[in-house]
């Protein structure tokens, strides 16, 4: 039964993946783990190569920033966290501009704020940008823009902006890749019964209260509860989504080929949907 119905996946023509902090650092250390990187640009290319539009939603440029300046915490102030971002983010599109370039791939650095997004003008040039780089073949890599977003400014988690990008420009499949394998019926790091959902045809009020924070990274952001808000915008909007473990970036093609990989959440688009209703109630 799951087989059949990840059939759909294969066609899919617009993806968005969301990159977790934790998917893209070593634990011990906090720095970039280059392997793995190269791993991910390659599937990503690839992706492009089949003629699909590729989004990347990229988490990591605080924890880049921080290793970089040497600080041994996670930065908690926002001066901190935004020092951090400015040093990280160019570091983090420098490695990725490398990588790509050495596919023949063009990447592209698009930065983000809530007010983005809140902004009818903001949003419909937005909308704008991405239309015209994936019009050109490049593959956007998108970011909260932290060094510039206060509090109240900030969307808060990259699962957030990645269901936001995703509605935004239409997508059909938005792809979490984390340190989790999908949604589970309760959390595996304290119930080792705790059973891996395969497809979630409709999710409901039950599901979304099984959302307690699952992530025990010391770099990222979002939890279970987050992707779940994700799923639920993402579904509204029509697009399906697939949660699956970010630790193999191989993970990438076995999602697209239909394979038996993560959560599936299927979509149930609503005719009456816009994307500012749900932007004011999630924001």
């Amino acid at each position: 039964m799951n087989s059949s119905i990840r059939e759909i996946l294969k066609d899919k023509k617009r993806i968005v993946i969301k990159i977790g902090s934790s998917s893209l650092t070593h634990p011990e250390t906090g720095a970039l783990n280059l392997t793995k990187l190269e791993v991910l640009v390659r599937e990503i290319s690839d992706l492009h190569n089949m003629g699909k539009d590729v989004v990347m939603v990229s988490s990591g440029a605080i924890a880049v920033g921080r290793r970089a300046a040497g600080l041994g915490h996670r930065p908690s102030e926002t001066k901190e966290k935004q020092a951090c971002a400015a040093i990280g983010q160019a570091r983090l599109m420098m490695i990725y501009q490398k990588l790509f370039s050495e596919y023949n791939q063009l990447a592209a650095q698009i930065l983000m704020t809530k007010r983005t997004v809140m902004d009818n003008l903001s949003r419909f040039n937005a909308l704008n940008t991405f239309q015209e780089l994936l019009k050109l073949g490049a593959i956007p890599i998108v970011n909260e823009n932290d060094t510039v977003s206060t509090y109240e400014m900030q969307f808060g988690d990259n699962d957030t902006l990645s269901a936001i990008v995703a509605a935004l420009i239409d997508a059909d499949l938005l792809l979490l890749l984390s340190d989790i394998d999908g949604l589970f019926t309760d959390d595996p790091n304290s119930n080792p019964n705790a059973e891996l959902i395969h497809v979630v045809e409709k999710l409901d009020d039950h599901l979304l209260k099984m959302g307690k924070s699952t992530s025990t990274s010391d770099v990222g952001t979002g939890g279970m509860a987050s992707k779940l808000t994700a799923a639920k915008l993402a579904s509204a909007a029509g697009t399906d989504m697939v949660i699956a473990n970010g630790e193999d970036f191989r993970n990438i093609h076995r999602v697209i080929e239909g394979q038996d990989c993560g959560t599936l959440f299927l979509s149930h688009k609503k005719d009456e949907f816009y994307l500012m209703d749900y932007l004011e109630k999630m924001l």
